[in-house]
């Protein structure tokens, strides 16, 4: 058995774990959280939502089925570092073996991603839950714990960020790709009377491919546009609607969006998601808060308003 190289994770407050080199060598910094989802890790790499961030999957065995490249949902991995308690080594799918061939670990190395694993994932995710996800650092190269404390310490938190900037398209472009189906693969959207379809013009924050695969296959004609796109732009595309996406970052610093969205309130019926669910609601005079820790995973808490529960 290959002797593994040792890689530690510091937290601005000083916590420390020990663990091993995973994917790429070197250092990451980033604020870390953690999810909670049991299998989609090549999609959580991939969403633009997670750039700046260390993302700890808190299921134990992360990489059994490999990565395929039908899988992704952006262009390339966004997160900062990666954690998990154990990376297999030996993955087994189908789609794995046609269409990519990767183990997790070589996918990290190739798109230079600094990961860890070995550590007591549960005990991390308890901290953060109990004290709130905080800046930390990824090295396996400085393996001295009280300089990487140091290095944590002046790593930025995501407040006050406007990373939609650093995510978005720069051009706007038609979106045709429908939802992947076991025997044809992905829909081809493109096909059919376009004035049947209804005009959607998609807002990229920092939006995942599978939001327009989903629009595509609900019967929309999807244009998606930078995150600066001025509403008189918008307007003269003459959409059926306006889609607001997901990204990562502090909604309140990206007020040319909210101006935006102010001047088209009224005149389009609006969607928004995730950042761009915030950014509609500060368009509208609401406010933010960023949550404690967050809340990352396939399942999301929710409480009926006339039962409070």
């Amino acid at each position: 058995m290959k002797e593994r190289k040792k890689a530690l994770l510091v937290l601005s407050d000083g916590t420390v774990f020990e663990g091993y080199s995973f994917g790429a060598s070197g250092e990451a910094p980033g604020e870390v959280v953690f999810n909670t989802s049991l299998t989609g890790y090549q999609e959580i790499l991939t969403d633009p939502s997670y750039k700046g961030q260390i993302v700890t999957m808190t299921y134990t065995e992360q990489g059994n089925y490999g990565i395929n490249l039908e899988d992704v949902e952006s262009r390339r991995p966004w997160v900062g570092g990666f954690i998990v308690k154990e990376a297999c080594e030996y993955p087994s799918s189908w789609r794995h073996d046609k269409k990519g061939g990767m183990t997790l670990d070589a996918y990290l190395k190739e798109n230079n991603i600094v990961g860890i694993c070995g550590i007591d994932t549960r005990a991390l995710t308890r901290h953060i839950r109990e004290e709130g996800a905080r800046p930390g650092i990824i090295s396996s190269v400085d393996l001295d714990a009280e300089s990487l404390y140091k290095k944590a310490t002046e790593i930025p938190t995501l407040a006050g960020q406007d990373l939609a900037k650093e995510v978005t398209c720069k051009e706007p472009y038609k979106w045709t790709e429908g939802l992947w189906d076991m025997e044809d693969g992905y829909a081809d959207g493109s096909k059919g009377n376009s004035g049947d379809k209804y005009k959607v013009v998609a807002f990229d924050f920092g939006i995942k491919l599978n939001i327009l695969r989903s629009l595509v296959s609900a019967g929309c004609e999807v244009t998606v546009v930078p995150a600066g796109t001025t509403a008189e732009k918008v307007l003269e595309m003459n959409p059926d609607g306006i889609f607001l996406s997901n990204g990562p970052g502090d909604p309140e610093p990206v007020t040319y969006a909210q101006d935006t969205i102010k001047k088209l309130i009224g005149k389009k019926p609006i969607f928004g998601i995730c950042l761009g669910h915030q950014l509609l609601s500060l368009a509208l005079g609401g406010k933010s808060f960023k949550l404690k820790f967050g809340h990352r995973g396939g399942n999301q808490p929710v409480m009926d308003l006339t039962t409070c529960k």
